[in-house]
Parts: C-alpha cells; sequence; structure tokens
C-alpha cells in the first residue's frame, strides 16, 4: 500500500480516460463497484467521484503489458506483480478500497456507450487493496428502492451514489460561479456571527444557551439580515456571502433547519439596480452549472415582472409557475353584482360586500373560478381525487365543481339546483368556459381561497402532464413578484405584523396611508421564483429613521421596545446610513432546481428528516444533567401516560 501512497501516485481519476490516453502508464485510485469473474479473467468497474473505468485482471497480460510500457518509457512489470494483482481481484468485494497501476487499452468491438470511458480499459500490472469494506446495507447504484431513512442512517454511503455526486459538484459550480461573478462586481465577501441576539418578527429562531451569563441564550441567526445593513452603515457598499443559515420550522421537502444561501446587500441602489446585479448572476450560475445560456430565453437579459396583487389574482400564491396556464379568475365582483345568484354560500358573501360589511380594496372574501380542459378528459373519480389532495389545507371545506354541457347547462354538480340562468352564463362567458371543462370555484376567506386555488392549479398540470412531478422538465421560467403589501393583519392578536420584516421601505406614494390605511400600503419586496419555486427574497431597506418610527408604531412597537428589540440597528441608521437594499438567494432550492432532484435533502451533504433529526448521528440527543447544571437549563418532559390514558392538557416544555 505504502508504494502507492508514496511512490507511484495517482495519475487520473476514473472518470477521466478516454481514447487519446490508450497506451499510457496510469495509477488509479477507487472503490470496487462492480465485480466479473470470467475464469481467468476478472473485470472490476472501479469507482470515484469522477465516474468508473474498468480495469481487467489477467495473469496471460504481463508480457503484453510490459512490452507496451516499454516502448513508452513506462515503469517495470513482473510477472509476479501481475499475478498477485489478479489473486487481490479474487477476493475482492463490492465497495473494497483499491489502487491499481496499468496500462490503458482500447475496448475495440465492445465499446460501452453507457459511460464516458467506455471505449477503454486498464489492464492491470500491479494492484494494492487500502481496505477491505463489509457488504454496504444496499447496493451503491444510481435507481435504487432502498427506503430514505436507511439511506440517511449510511449517508456516507448514499453519497457514492453518482446521482448525488454530481448534485453536490454542481453545488460546488454554484458556489465557484457566485464567488467569481460577484467579486468581478466588486462585492467583498464578509463574514457575520451565527450566535447573535433573538429579535422578534421573523422565523422561529433556535436558541443556544449561554454558560458565561446563567439564564440567556443566544439565537442561531436565521439570517444575516441586520449585520449586513450594518456593513452598508459602515461603507463597505457592495457585499455578499454563501452563509448557514437557521429556522426552526416546520419541515418540508424545499425547507431545511438549516439551510445556505448567497446573501447580497448594496448601498446607493433602487430595486431595478439589485435586479440586474442578480439577473447576471443567475445567467451565470446556469451557465457555469449546466451549460445553459439563458440569453436565449431571454434575449434582453431581463426577466419579467409581475406586481404581487396581480400574481395572487392570477395564481393564488406570489411564487406561480409560468410553464403552464390554467390561471384563476376572480369571481367576486360578479357574484356581488348578481347578488348570489341563488348559491346561499356566494349571496351571503354578495350581502357583506352590499352591506359595507366587507371591502372591495382590502377583501377579506372572495369567489375564484378556474377551469380544467375538457381535452384533459379526467373521469369524475380523477376530479374527486384531485379534491382530496386539498384536504391537507387548513380552512378548506370542498371544492366546488360543475361541468359544462353542449347547451351551457351545468352537470355534475348540487351548484346547478339553485343557481340562476343568468349567473351560470356569466360565470361560462368570464371563465372562458367551453362543453366538456371542469369548472372548479372556491370561495370564502381570501387566503384559503388563493392557497386552495394555487394548490388545486398545479395538482391539475402535474395530473393531466402539463409539468412533470418533480425537476424543471427542460423549462426555466423565472419571474420577479414585486410590490406586495408591507403588512399583514393578525386576527388572534388583533395587530398589524411585518408580513417580511420591519426594516422594509414603502413605496414612496404610499408612505402617507402607514397610519391612516395600512392594508393598502406596499413596498419594495421583491421575489426570484422558478418554476413555482421562490429562489431568492429580499428589499430595499428603510434608512430614514422617522418613517421607521412610523412604520413601528403601526406595528405597535413603541419606542422602548423598538431601542430592546434593534437598539443597536437604529443607532446605526441615525449614524449616517446610505440607501440601500438586497437580496438572498436559497443555494439548496437552486441546487434542487438545477440538479431535478425531488427534495432538498437530495442535494444537502448530511440533511435532516422532515421531524429534523439525523438519521446517521441520532441528533437531536438528550444531554446528562451535569451539562445542564453547567448551563444553568432544566428540561421538563411530560410523564409517559398509561395506556388509554386521556391526553393531558399542555405539552412539554424547556426553561431556564
Amino acid at each position: 500500500m505504502s508504494r502507492f501512497i508514496d511512490e507511484l501516485k495517482r495519475t487520473h481519476r476514473c472518470g477521466e480516460l478516454r481514447t487519446a490516453d490508450i497506451g499510457k502508464e496510469v495509477v488509479l485510485f477507487g472503490w470496487v463497484a462492480r465485480r466479473r469473474d470470467h475464469g481467468g479473467c476478472i473485470f472490476i468497474d472501479l469507482r470515484d467521484r469522477t465516474g468508473v473505468t474498468q480495469i481487467v485482471f489477467d495473469v496471460s497480460y504481463a508480457g503484453a503489458i510490459q512490452s507496451e510500457l516499454q516502448k513508452v518509457g513506462g515503469g517495470e512489470v513482473k510477472p509476479e506483480q501481475v499475478a498477485e494483482a489478479h489473486a487481490a481481484a479474487e477476493k475482492a468485494r463490492s465497495e473494497w478500497v483499491i489502487g491499481v497501476r496499468g496500462l490503458v487499452k482500447s475496448r475495440e468491438g465492445n465499446v460501452n456507450e453507457k459511460i464516458d470511458t467506455g471505449a477503454i480499459e486498464v489492464w492491470v500490472a500491479e494492484a494494492t487493496v487500502f481496505n477491505r469494506a463489509e457488504t454496504p446495507p444496499f447496493e451503491i447504484a444510481d435507481d435504487i428502492e432502498t427506503r430514505e431513512e436507511i439511506r440517511l442512517q449510511y449517508r456516507y454511503l448514499d453519497l457514492r451514489r453518482a446521482p448525488l455526486q454530481r448534485a453536490l459538484r454542481m453545488r460546488h459550480e454554484v458556489n465557484r460561479a457566485t464567488r467569481n461573478y460577484l467579486s468581478d462586481q466588486g462585492c467583498l465577501e464578509l463574514e457575520t456571527p451565527f450566535l447573535v441576539k433573538y429579535t422578534p418578527g421573523g422565523a422561529r429562531n433556535f436558541l443556544v444557551p449561554s454558560r458565561v451569563s446563567a439564564g440567556k441564550f443566544y439565537a442561531l441567526a436565521e439570517s444575516p439580515q441586520l449585520y449586513k445593513q450594518l456593513f452598508m452603515v459602515a461603507g463597505f457598499d457592495r457585499y455578499f456571502q454563501i452563509v448557514k443559515c437557521f429556522r426552526d420550522e416546520d419541515l418540508r421537502i424545499d425547507r431545511q433547519p438549516e439551510f445556505t444561501q448567497i446573501d447580497v446587500e448594496l448601498s446607493f441602489v433602487n430595486q431595478d439596480d439589485v435586479f440586474r446585479l442578480i439577473e447576471g448572476l443567475v445567467f451565470t450560475i446556469w451557465k457555469a452549472a449546466l451549460g445553459i445560456d439563458l440569453t436565449k430565453l431571454y434575449p434582453s437579459g431581463r426577466f419579467p415582472q409581475m406586481p404581487f396583487a396581480e400574481s395572487m389574482a392570477r395564481f393564488g400564491n406570489d411564487k406561480p409557475d409560468l410553464r403552464f396556464g390554467i390561471e384563476h379568475v376572480d369571481l367576486t365582483d360578479l357574484i356581488i353584482e348578481q347578488g348570489g345568484g341563488g348559491v346561499p354560500f356566494w349571496v351571503e358573501i354578495a350581502e357583506k360586500y352590499r352591506s359595507g360589511k366587507l371591502r372591495r380594496d382590502v377583501p377579506a372574501e372572495i369567489v375564484k373560478g378556474l377551469v380544467i380542459p375538457a381535452s384533459a378528459n379526467l373521469s369524475r373519480q380523477q376530479t374527486e381525487e384531485l379534491e382530496r389532495g386539498l384536504r391537507d389545507v387548513k380552512g378548506f371545506r370542498g371544492l366546488a365543481r360543475a361541468k359544462l354541457a353542449e347547451d351551457g347547462s351545468w352537470t355534475q354538480s348540487p351548484l346547478s339546483k339553485s343557481i340562476t340562468p343568468e349567473l351560470r352564463q356569466k360565470l361560462n362567458e368570464a371563465l372562458g368556459a367551453k362543453p366538456g371543462d371542469i369548472l372548479c370555484f372556491q370561495f370564502g376567506k381570501t387566503d384559503v381561497v388563493h392557497t386552495v386555488m394555487a394548490k388545486l392549479r398545479v395538482d391539475v398540470a402535474k395530473k393531466i402532464g402539463l409539468i412533470p412531478e418533480y425537476g424543471h422538465g427542460d423549462q426555466w421560467r423565472f419571474l420577479w413578484v414585486t410590490n406586495p403589501p408591507l403588512f399583514e393583519y393578525d386576527e388572534e392578536t388583533g395587530r398589524w405584523a411585518a408580513a417580511h420584516h420591519a426594516f422594509t421601505r414603502p413605496i414612496d406614494e404610499h408612505v402617507p396611508l402607514l397610519e391612516s390605511d395600512p392594508a393598502r400600503v406596499e413596498c419594495y419586496r421583491y421575489d426570484l421564483v422558478l418554476n413555482g419555486f421562490e429562489i431568492g427574497g429580499g428589499s430595499i431597506r428603510l434608512h430614514d429613521p422617522d418613517v421607521q418610527a412610523r412604520v413601528f408604531k403601526t406595528l405597535g412597537i413603541d419606542e422602548r421596545d423598538a431601542r430592546d428589540k434593534f437598539g443597536f440597528l437604529l443607532d446605526a441608521l441615525r449614524s449616517g446610513a446610505p440607501p440601500h437594499g438586497g437580496i438572498a438567494l436559497g443555494m439548496d432550492r437552486l441546487s434542487m432546481l438545477l440538479s431535478g432532484a425531488p427534495t432538498l435533502r437530495d442535494v444537502i451533504p448530511f440533511p435532516k428528516t422532515n421531524q429534523g433529526t439525523d438519521q446517521m448521528t441520532g441528533a437531536p440527543v438528550a444531554v446528562d444533567a451535569a451539562q445542564l447544571a453547567e448551563l444553568r437549563v432544566k428540561t421538563v418532559v411530560d410523564e409517559p401516560r398509561p395506556a388509554g390514558a386521556a391526553s393531558a392538557t399542555g405539552a412539554g416544555s424547556a426553561g431556564a
């Protein structure tokens, strides 16, 4: 073994050899991916992170190897070395780690077109075994049916599989392209702390107890937001960071408790300046990672923009997938005009607006429709399956449906019994419905209607094959969604809350509405959307202390609370803060979309499960009493209940 490490050294990786290398002496290191014994001639597919090379062990090749290597000034080949190598190959098994020295030969009439190295093979003159691996718990192959929890338990083995290795190499290319591009644009890569002060208003934080300051806690930074603004106050002008962030949130396919983002902040810019920088970065990333020139799709070098209100009206969310149509139609005004048209639920909504209980400029309840085209040829059972898929949406009470007949009447719908012919005709026209189409309606609270219809739209598109279940389908539809509301109303507390964060700048002409009509205040916030995923979000910041104080007042944060929670930032903003704004792109989501992976877990080296656990290490784990005592922390857990006992009120908690 020492000879291979100390003397011979690796000359190539396993995915690098081509026909131009035929006749060369090479040294390869890697893992046994596959072994085939043909009775005296043993073939092994040797694998590393670059690919595989077929290597051949045959004692009868010793003379030929020596003869050809002499012609190119290669090393000596002893028959006993070839015999020892063959003996090692006889014992070798899957995932053994070996090294070989040999001669690159053509595979002539036996080329393997499926792999990049398929035109060559290596005749082995000498070999060594670095490590004898135990039989792995699952096959190391591209496509396997092993349960994800098993693969995560043995993640170091799962990471040997080519799809995951490709995804992580792609992350490397994205990182490299990002650093080069942003550095060339005059941005400085600067670091911010992970252990920070807890500030309310964002995502739920992970808390870290302080041993030195008993009873007090750090928060793990959910983003570098406040610190990157301080960089602008400090005069660094253009900042970026590829940074790890932490949020204690419920998990899903595109969310993890720790994640990576490309963080950017710029001084003396407006919204469009930020867009131009990030568009250039995205074009650069797609070229580096996939070899795709996005200028062929976007010749101007710019992505389209859409106001938040339009996105919600047409698609029901602020991250629309533009690869297909099936847009929503807001029918609220029509329902009000027709007094509900005989449909009891719609009559109730119409009366609320007519009586002045609800406002159309900030609608609390709406009616929306969506058409599933007749060409989809969905059966009634398939339509009911779509409805069942909506049950997880909080507040969903059912989907009103109707099928349009040739004469304009509705079938397969209880609505047909009560709706007036006039409203039915007007709805058909408003929806642009044709015979055979399925009309879907949702009505009630605005946020519920939007969520239901947005999910239905995507579910229909997947059901009828307009988009794949996951992945991009060779389509890249980018969109900037701009100018959302600055505030959102919290019905539980009866107060206004920041829709993003409290330091987002209101649109100039909406500043007078801060006190009088907060619901109508829009702001310079923006999201970059790709194929239905938000891949980045940011805003132009509030650098004016007077306007900042008015925003705090609307949020119910008095001067004392503001100083307690954000004092250091407020002091900084009063110390000569330039106009500034920024954005953060989700590195993990970018990687997921670029690679076509179904979940974030496939593009993160060591991810957590949907329950936030690490299958490989067992984290999180309990700690012993001595550690807790040192931190002045006491845990409180529920006592196990006897079988059949009633549930206790309240949940377990932890405190200091």
